[in-house]
């Protein structure tokens, strides 16, 4: 009776519940995509670019169809077009490992901005200016910004968790099936594609663009800001003397700009021209030689060094003609008790200890950090009217603590040992495969995560038959890291993007 009794009143129960209500609660909850739609103008080149933006959501799922992650991201389609699936669409991520795309979102390409002082001071407490972005790329190609699992609103679901999607493959996986599931979503198969990182970005699509091309998608460009592609070039480990030579360089446009060098040269590009020749043939055949180096030949190598870095004499011999990053931020304005930035040199704070060989803080962050989190935190909100019970996660930093480094590479490798990991294989095998594929490379002179030097070389090691070379696209600017946060850089990266979209896209065949 007692049974039967409880049976009748779940039945009433279901009765007084509507049908979706009844419905959602016998069935488990499922995730889906979600997105908010808005509209914009933004004016370039004097033109007002009417928009639609798209904040939103697509699931991952595994080969079973079971959702493994949700993936946020925000595109902006300009509007208007006639046949919107033949319109250029650019997908654009930061690096990290562990960054969220709100650099170059609101800083670089889209269409709103946060105002930062181009002299690179530090950004004042809030309230933030977000204004009208005259160097979007809206005018030239629609653009999709992705947060990677882990960053942003992005985040694994049900049983997954980020190690499947924290290492350099897994991370290419999820990404490129994102970029597969959009393009079918929203009919853009046909249109001329791009893919654009920074920093990390850069060493994701080395290896993205030959996964997706390998899957049948090809792209018409890739757009490298701040590279690194191979992290021997880059780590300062006992053993390695790369980068050691290809820092240089940067360390001599660093101490350029803040006035360390005497004489002063006029002309920077024509002083790194000395430095670099330097570096490749007397600093390496030095380095080379160790310790059957001479005393002699030393103290010369010492003084070159100190005339092209304003470090000392015998700083460079203490420190056996071997300087790295930390060291050199610390060094080179030490009297004033003043350490740089690493991403961007121009930076400059105070040393929190003063006797320590390296910075204790990032410098550059701790200057544009807040207005960066302040600004993509009330855009998402007030302008996209995209809300979230989620925090947006800028940067997060387990993602690295916990990032996976084996990467396969797409050639064989007799013999191969561990070591650093290396993508220039894969962008050389995508710039093969698909001969019409155009690489854009941009660098900052004042950066010292990604030094300009580092990227030449690496850029050399595609050994591109010579026609392919001339798909190659170098540019060089007068500023750190992120490209963006000096105005005149930005403009100028503009300009060489439109360019570069366009040769890309009307290339003959």
């Amino acid at each position: 009776m007692y049974i039967k009794r409880c049976a009748l009143f779940l039945l009433l129960i279901m009765a007084a519940l509507p049908t979706h209500d009844l419905y959602a609660a016998v069935q488990p909850s499922r995730p889906s995509a979600n997105s908010v739609i808005t509209h914009g103008t933004v004016v370039i080149h004097g033109v007002t670019i009417h928009y639609t933006a798209r904040a939103g959501t697509l699931i991952l799922r595994n080969a079973l169809q079971v959702p493994i992650a949700s993936v946020f991201y925000v595109a902006y389609w300009k509007d208007g077009v006639r046949n919107a699936a033949n319109r250029p669409i650019t997908f654009a991520y930061n690096g990290g490992p562990g960054s969220s795309s709100v650099w170059l979102q609101m800083g670089g390409i889209g269409p709103r901005r946060v105002m930062v002082p181009s002299d690179a001071k530090s950004v004042p407490p809030p309230p933030y200016d977000i204004s009208n972005n005259p160097y979007s790329i809206l005018d030239k190609s629609d653009v999709v910004f992705i947060d990677p699992v882990g960053t942003g609103y992005s985040h694994p679901l049900g049983k997954a968790t980020g190690k499947q999607f924290w290492g350099v493959d897994q991370d290419v996986h999820s990404m490129g099936e994102f970029i597969i599931d959009y393009v079918s979503k929203f009919d853009r198969w046909n249109s001329p594609k791009f893919l654009l990182g920074e920093s990390y970005g850069t060493f994701r699509t080395a290896a993205l663009i030959n996964y997706l091309q390998n899957q049948g998608m090809q792209f018409n460009g890739v757009i490298l800001l701040s590279s690194v592609l191979n992290f021997e070039a880059s780590s300062f480990q006992p053993g390695n003397d790369l980068p050691y030579i290809l820092f240089l360089p940067s360390y001599a446009a660093i101490a350029w700009y803040h006035h360390a060098l005497s004489p002063e040269p006029k002309n920077l590009a024509t002083f790194l021209g000395r430095v670099e020749k330097f570096a490749v043939y007397d600093y390496s055949t030095a380095l080379l030689q160790g310790d059957s180096l001479g005393a002699n030949q030393e103290d010369k190598i010492a003084e070159k060094l100190s005339e092209y870095t304003g470090l000392s004499q015998s700083y460079w011999r203490k420190a056996d003609l071997r300087v790295n990053a930390d060291e050199f931020e610390t060094a080179l304005l030490s009297r004033q008790d003043l350490v740089t930035g690493r991403l961007d040199a121009r930076y400059v704070n105070y040393a929190v200890n003063p006797l320590l060989p390296f910075r204790e803080y990032p410098v550059m962050a701790s200057a544009i950090d807040g207005a960066f989190t302040s600004a993509v935190n009330y855009y998402l909100r007030n302008d996209l009217h995209y809300i979230s019970s989620r925090p947006y996660l800028i940067i997060n930093g387990d993602v690295g603590r916990h990032w996976d480094w084996k990467h396969k590479s797409p050639f064989r490798s007799f013999g191969a040992r561990p070591g650093f990991t290396d993508v220039v294989p894969d962008l050389r095998r995508a710039m093969i495969t698909n001969p019409h594929l155009q690489l854009m490379v941009n660098a900052g002179y004042f950066d010292l995560g990604t030094p300009y030097f580092a990227t030449q070389y690496t850029i050399n090691e595609l050994k591109l038959p010579p026609r392919l070379q001339e798909h190659v696209h170098m540019y060089h600017y007068y500023v750190g890291h992120m490209l963006y946060l000096n105005t005149p850089s930005l403009a100028a990266l503009h300009h060489n993007l439109d360019g570069f979209i366009d040769i890309s896209v009307r290339q003959k065949r």
